[in-house]
């Protein structure tokens, strides 16, 4: 996958910072500073820069004002300080995931927010809001528990699961959110709310996939699952054999265990020191699998994909759940990033066709990656509590990633772009609310969830954020 040096990201426009405003000016944040025991910071003070630094490079917040929060009571104190001066929130917690600049508000970062209790006995983690997947395994590990995350451990946990969450372990247990067992959050009137299916369940429902349109998440309650380890990781074919690799996936994917997970990516690779030397410079497909199974399960079951194209590396073997971040080998560094997802409702031989025609070797070297992930199992079934997460008539999740620098930064959107319009006969028309990217616009957004829930999470958004305070990232306008 690309990357990008300091002095290239260097180049990028950086806008001025924002004047000082009515509520921003001394009085104001007198008054914030006496409210709240965690840094307040104005544009070009000490810290400011590395408080609302993003993981995605091609984003740069400027807010009015950072708030560090160091507890809930923070959080608190600065949504009411902003609301009372009509002055929007944003919420930043670990730095994945931003979709445009928050500018015009106060942002509250949770990093602080870090800490990870384990109950082995009641199989939960509670967990502090900018705490990230890593801090959970890490507690879990030594219980024999592990937790439903992502593809990388460094993500926030309170980001993932809000908008769905989706990874190596949820086609047996299900999203992220489906394992949410109640939240603690901050709503536009200031006040700390505990929600769970008995205890203001309309809002338990929407945040457990309404994305950020309803406050501030400062802790949660997760289940965790008693897998201990995986037999997982990566098979990388060469890239010349990609029409094969993906027709035997179609079929191949079709016929897994809810117990096992599969992905496929074909992936530009860039000529860099930490990519292994016979793969580096090199157009690939990549197989990302795990099945909480035997080996000989894992043996039986990969078999057919082992003979589907040439194998430059077998990354395959038995490994601690704690290192999921094995399986994608997702980029590590932040770097500036344009991404887009959607859903597909079947995987024909025409789809794989289509796929191969604008994606396939040297049709599209403008992307670093483009993924089809196999859903079906738990993700296609009502949560057990119900919940907002949207895509679950997904049969595969269709996602692609392009490195927005020289010299294609300017061609990646268009070449994105391409490839989910020729795919377009198969898709749902939904999507998965993690995986839009930041160029949804907000009728795109709203047709992530079918119209019933859609308006169900309007009806809350209008209860709990009459004035739209949270407005920022994939929020619903009420």
């Amino acid at each position: 996958m690309s990357t990008t040096t300091h002095d290239e990201q260097a180049t990028l426009a950086r806008p001025a910072p924002p004047a000082p405003t009515a509520a921003t000016g001394p009085e104001g944040l007198a008054h914030l500073r006496a409210a709240v025991r965690g840094p307040v910071l104005l544009p070009g003070e000490p810290g400011y820069a590395e408080e609302v630094a993003t993981f995605n490079l091609a984003v740069t917040h400027r807010p009015d004002v950072v708030v560090g929060a160091t507890s809930a009571d923070d959080v608190a104190a600065a949504v009411a300080w902003a609301a009372a001066r009509d002055l929007p929130v944003a919420v930043h917690a670990t730095g994945h995931g931003p979709i445009r600049p928050v500018e015009g508000a106060l942002l509250v970062t949770t990093a602080r927010l870090a800490a990870v209790r384990v109950d082995p006995a009641a199989r939960t983690a509670h967990v502090s809001g900018g705490a990230r997947w890593a801090d959970v395994l890490a507690a879990a590990e030594p219980h024999g528990l592990t937790a439903v995350t992502g593809s990388s451990s460094s993500v926030g946990v309170v980001g993932f699961c809000l908008g769905g969450g989706m990874g190596p372990l949820s086609r047996r247990y299900g999203f992220g959110a489906d394992l949410v067992r109640s939240l603690d959050v901050v709503t536009a009137d200031g006040r700390i709310r505990h929600v769970d299916a008995a205890h203001e369940p309309d809002l338990f429902w929407a945040l457990r996939g309404g994305k950020g349109n309803f406050g501030v998440v400062t802790a949660l309650e997760v289940e965790l699952v008693p897998v201990p380890t995986l037999h997982a990781g990566a098979l990388v074919f060469a890239g010349e054999g990609a029409a094969g690799v993906l027709h035997s996936f179609r079929t191949w994917s079709a016929t897994l265990p809810d117990h096992a997970s599969a992905s496929v990516a074909l992936v530009n690779l860039p000529p860099a020191e930490t990519v292994p030397e016979p793969l580096r410079g090199r157009y690939v497909v990549m197989l990302r699998f795990a099945v909480d199974g035997s080996d000989e399960e894992s043996a039986e079951l990969l078999a057919p994909m082992r003979e589907a194209g040439d194998v430059l590396l077998d990354g395959v073997s038995r490994i601690p759940s704690s290192m999921v971040d094995l399986i994608h080998q997702d980029p590590t560094d932040p770097m500036p990033t344009w991404e887009k997802g959607g859903l597909l409702g079947e995987l024909p031989a025409p789809a794989v066709d289509a796929l191969l025609e604008v994606a396939g070797p040297g049709r599209c070297p403008e992307l670093a990656m483009v993924e089809l992930r196999l859903m079906g199992g738990a993700l296609g079934r009502p949560a057990a509590v119900p919940n907002s997460v949207a895509g679950r008539e997904g049969a595969y999740s269709l996602f692609t990633l392009g490195v927005l620098a020289p010299p294609v930064a300017a061609l990646v959107p268009a070449a994105g772009q391409r490839v989910h319009d020729a795919l377009s006969p198969w898709s749902t028309g939904t999507a998965l609310v993690n995986f839009l990217g930041g160029e949804t616009t907000p009728e795109q957004l709203v047709r992530a969830w079918a119209p019933e829930p859609r308006e169900r999470l309007l009806r809350v958004k209008r209860r709990v954020d009459p004035a739209n305070l949270f407005r920022f990232g994939h929020a619903l306008c009420g």
